[in-house]
């Protein structure tokens, strides 16, 4: 696979081929790497959320490098992701980009991008799986469980999801297997946003999420 890598200083960004066109890695790259951490964004945003951007600044400086993985189409400037089944094509081929350097990889990603790794990850090299605010069910239908990509991902996984969360919050999740781990975030919604009348602040709430993050990441390596 030929990739075309671009400076931008201390961040760099990679372009890899997939069937689905062109995706995007953004590295932010630890001096003394013990893993990379690659996460991909939800079907209506990109790699700016919150979460990702908070993880991409603080997993570093504990020896966790991260890539920010946007899916080709949003490399081509569309406003909505394409089914599934496109979405694993976008993203398996970077994960094995990634897999192929040398150092463990776990894969992740919000709401979508989570289930895209959860979906694939056991297929690509990875290690482990970090699903961000895992979209359970469609807003207001519980019924309609997507509990199955979770527990099937074949890898062990950590779930930080939201009290709050209309997708689904920590206590609707099933039982989950040996090497499954679920942290619930107090107050936030699906993309861990804290109301202003919250007796935490969005900061601290970052925090948990980048802290609970790295160490389950340094745990499994």
């Amino acid at each position: 696979m030929t990739t075309e890598p671009v400076a931008t200083g201390p961040v760099a960004t990679e372009l890899v081929p997939t069937e689905a066109g062109e995706a995007r890695i953004t590295h932010h790259r630890a001096a003394a790497p013990k893993a990379v951490l690659a996460l991909g964004h939800g079907a209506g945003g990109g790699i700016e959320a919150r979460d990702l951007v908070a993880l991409a600044a603080r997993l570093p400086a504990r020896g966790i490098s991260v890539a920010l993985v946007e899916q080709p189409w949003r490399v081509a400037g569309k406003k909505l992701g394409p089914a599934p089944k496109t979405l694993d094509l976008g993203w398996r081929p970077v994960a094995e980009h990634l897999a192929g350097q040398g150092l463990p990889l776990v894969v992740g990603g919000r709401s979508a991008g989570a289930r895209v790794a959860c979906r694939t990850g056991a297929q690509t090299g990875a290690v482990g799986v970090v699903a961000l605010a895992f979209p359970l069910h469609p807003p207001g239908k519980p019924e309609k469980s997507r509990a199955e990509e979770l527990l099937g991902s074949g890898l062990p996984t950590l779930v930080v999801q939201s009290a709050q969360d209309p997708f689904g919050g920590p206590e609707e999740f099933p039982e989950l297997p040996a090497g499954h781990e679920l942290v619930g975030v107090p107050y936030g919604s699906h993309g861990f946003a804290v109301p202003k009348r919250a007796p935490v602040g969005q900061d601290e709430v970052l925090e948990l999420i980048c802290a609970a993050v790295g160490d389950w990441v340094l745990r499994l390596v």
